[in-house]
């Protein structure tokens, strides 16, 4: 099997389909984030791990256009952008797949990809053009499932995961941010939806950033990884060049100073 070819970005950053530049975030006293530096190279699948409370959701949120920052700015393909909520961030293409998925599971399939954008001929719904186009979308990115008439509280949950991917793609979405995506599935299908996103990228048609904590999967799927420790990125290496060990022995040393600093204030 040939090997992919690992996104690069030149110099000057003009690679780069999306850049955080020294973004904080403060919540009264507390800082959530502090001088965030993250960029995204066209075509690449970025691993952003952290342990709980790190900052990841929170960065995830700015980045997606739920919350405000406090400093910092967002820039997209080489432009400064202020992003205003959800529905603006996705109009320019930044869409985020939550873990809460935002499907209506009595809906169908093909209902679920049109949720919020629907078609409609002489002020009917246009179900037979929906669903045409919703099976058309999912085989075009590798999308395997029983019908798209099907409900979506009849599938499982690596199905589910994959309709709200597929949803976020197929509305021509140049990045995607996938909130914990492998969160409480098993072997089989977390396997379903590393797939998909190897898919995706062999494709070329969107940039990816995964929250992640399983470090095996991230390296397996992603290019690049990044560690966001206490509000701060601290790692960054392409995925080729870390391991598992390495991220495992930074995670440890962590705890390890705060263990120390807890017993010394005692």
């Amino acid at each position: 099997m040939t090997a992919e070819p690992t996104p690069t970005v030149a110099a000057d950053g003009s690679g780069d389909v999306l850049r955080v530049e020294h973004i904080s975030k403060r919540f009264g006293a507390v800082r959530a984030l502090n001088d965030v530096n993250l960029h995204l190279v066209q075509g690449e699948v970025l691993g952003l791990l952290g342990d709980n409370g790190a900052g990841k959701s929170t960065l995830i949120k700015i980045m997606c256009g739920f919350q405000i920052p406090t400093a910092g700015r967002i820039v997209l393909e080489g432009q400064e952008i202020t992003l205003k909520s959800v529905d603006h961030a996705r109009s320019l293409g930044i869409d985020t797949v939550f873990q809460d998925l935002a499907l209506i599971n009595e809906l169908t399939v093909y209902h679920n990809m049109f949720l919020n954008r629907e078609r409609t001929r002489f002020s009917l719904l246009n179900n037979r053009s929906m669903r045409r186009t919703a099976k058309e979308q999912l085989e075009r990115i590798g999308v395997d499932l029983p019908s798209v008439d099907a409900e979506v509280a009849k599938l499982s949950g690596g199905q589910r995961q994959a309709i709200a991917v597929a949803r976020a793609v197929t509305s021509n979405a140049k990045v995607l941010l996938l909130d914990e995506p492998l969160a409480a599935m098993g072997a089989k299908e977390g396997a379903m939806i590393l797939e998909l996103v190897k898919d995706l990228k062999r494709q070329g048609q969107v940039s990816i950033i995964m929250i992640m904590h399983n470090y095996g999967q991230a390296l397996e799927v992603c290019d690049r990884i990044n560690l966001l420790q206490h509000g701060e990125i601290t790692f960054d290496k392409l995925a080729k060049d870390t391991s598992v060990q390495e991220l495992n022995d930074i995670v440890i040393e962590e705890y390890r100073r705060a263990l120390a600093e807890r017993e010394k204030s005692a």
